[in-house]
């Protein structure tokens, strides 16, 4: 059965970090390029962050750029998304996502997602 399983939300204050790790299971990450979505109440899920599978390559949305970074670890199946300078705007349920090959920003084009996380900041 493939799964992707999120962990390290939580409960943060403003100027704060995280990591988020997801690990895989069922299936290896080496063709799949590995992202991670936000979705917070009201709003649409959004796209944050991506590494492909080739290059290594990534990419943020700009609202995080310069303060979260993406990282993988094929041999350990994982993708880590750290967080930095958190905003209460950062606040949302955050889901690991895969698809094969190249990143992308739209949900209709991820092929596994994760269970989804919270992630709170706030005072």
């Amino acid at each position: 059965q493939l799964q992707l399983a999120e962990s390290g939300g939580g409960l943060v204050q403003p100027g704060g970090s995280l990591r988020l790790s997801c690990a895989a299971s069922g299936f290896t990450l080496d063709y799949f390029a590995l992202g991670w979505f936000r979705q917070a109440p009201g709003k649409e899920r959004e796209g944050v962050s991506c590494i492909t599978s080739s290059d290594g390559s990534t990419y943020f949305a700009d609202s995080v750029k310069g303060r979260f970074t993406i990282s993988r670890d094929n041999a350990k199946n994982t993708v880590y998304l750290q967080m930095n300078s958190l905003k209460s705007e950062d606040t949302a349920v955050y889901y690991c996502a895969a698809v094969y090959q190249y990143c992308s920003g739209s949900p209709e084009e991820i092929d596994y997602w994760g269970q989804g996380i919270q992630v709170t900041v706030s005072s």
